[in-house]
């Protein structure tokens, strides 16, 4: 017997033309759905990534909030240990003898202590950060042996 799907036998051709019809028609179908989930999945991805970067910024954004909170704190209590030099300094001045030697000596503390306070409550920290980071540029090697040798008590008495 001849096979019923050789293509000498009449009418055998349109089964065959059907089924490569399917065939392409459920390929054209696999393409479209791998085609959407690909595009599914590429909207996923990028509304994650866009939340991911919302939440990124929010947090950034806080965290300089409360850097700048703090910083600000900071100024707040130099600006207030400054007052309160410059109040001792007036204390000391009212209450300290002003004549002799101890007068001498006490009206220079309090003149140390006013310079100094005035200092703390115009220039605040960024002021004495600035005005250390320059001192070190002008002598480097005095600083770095300061460093050692502080280094060294904080690890002194740490060890005890």
């Amino acid at each position: 017997m001849a096979n019923p799907t050789s293509p000498g036998r009449p009418g055998t051709g349109s089964h065959t033309d059907k089924g490569r019809e399917g065939a392409s028609s459920l390929s054209e179908q696999a393409k479209d759905a791998a085609s959407s989930a690909a595009q599914k999945t590429s909207d996923a991805a990028w509304g994650a990534t866009q939340k991911a970067k919302d939440v990124a910024s929010s947090v950034g954004q806080s965290a300089s909030d409360l850097a700048s909170n703090v910083g600000q704190k900071a100024e707040d209590a130099t600006s207030s240990v400054g007052g309160s030099m410059r109040s001792l300094a007036g204390t000391l001045r009212e209450n300290m003898p002003h004549e002799g030697m101890l007068g001498s000596a006490s009206s220079a503390v309090a003149e140390t202590l006013d310079r100094g306070g005035r200092y703390l409550q115009e220039e605040g920290l960024q002021g004495v950060g600035e005005d250390l980071s320059n001192l070190i540029r002008r002598n480097p090697i005095p600083a770095v042996l300061i460093g050692i040798g502080v280094g060294f008590l904080i690890a002194r008495s740490m060890r005890s």
